[in-house]
């Protein structure tokens, strides 16, 4: 018997799993190369990644580009990405937010002009801050154009006031 502390050995990650961590990397990577300056700019990173992101956005050859790539994957494994994924996972939740809150807007807008009345008045009982005779010419004039076969103007009019309500108060939903 030995007096000797024990050490647990941390088991090396498979080869599979090393292949796994790579190719998310070299992912990520491709996914920087493709955001816009502004959401780049917005983003944790350190300066070696900015430059060599920056770089791989100038190249046009395809196998360069690649390669470049391939760079990113590895300045990415030796830092920690856990910032920069988080920081890109907000901004695909906030795109995400944006998205549920345009269709809820639009469903409001499209309610609005089939039930017309019935459905302004469920949603001047969640909102009572909104004006409701706008609201009612707007849906009104909007059914009209529809009817007509005019372009929907006063439909757009509509959702830019359903979408300024939706900032100020969230609309219900249904």
């Amino acid at each position: 018997m030995s007096d000797s502390p024990t050490r647990e050995v941390e088991p090396k990650p498979s080869k599979s799993q090393l292949k796994r961590d790579a190719r998310a990397m070299f992912d990520l990577g491709r996914e920087l190369v493709a955001l816009d300056q502004a959401t780049l700019n917005r983003l944790p990173m350190d300066s070696r990644l900015r430059e060599a992101v920056e770089t791989a956005r100038n190249i046009k050859s395809r196998i360069a580009h690649k390669r470049q790539l391939q760079r990113i994957a590895g300045v990415l494994r030796g830092m920690d990405a856990t910032p920069l994924q988080d920081a890109l996972e907000a901004k695909k939740n906030e795109a995400r937010q944006l998205t549920v809150r345009h269709h809820r807007v639009e469903a409001w807008r499209d309610r609005l002009l089939a039930e017309g009345d019935a459905a302004l008045r469920v949603l001047l009982n969640e909102n009572h801050a909104a004006d409701a005779q706008a609201l009612r010419t707007l849906v009104r004039n909007a059914q009209r154009e529809a009817e007509q076969g005019k372009p929907p103007a006063s439909a757009r009019k509509l959702f830019k006031v359903l979408r300024d309500m939706d900032e100020s108060h969230p609309l219900p939903l249904g």
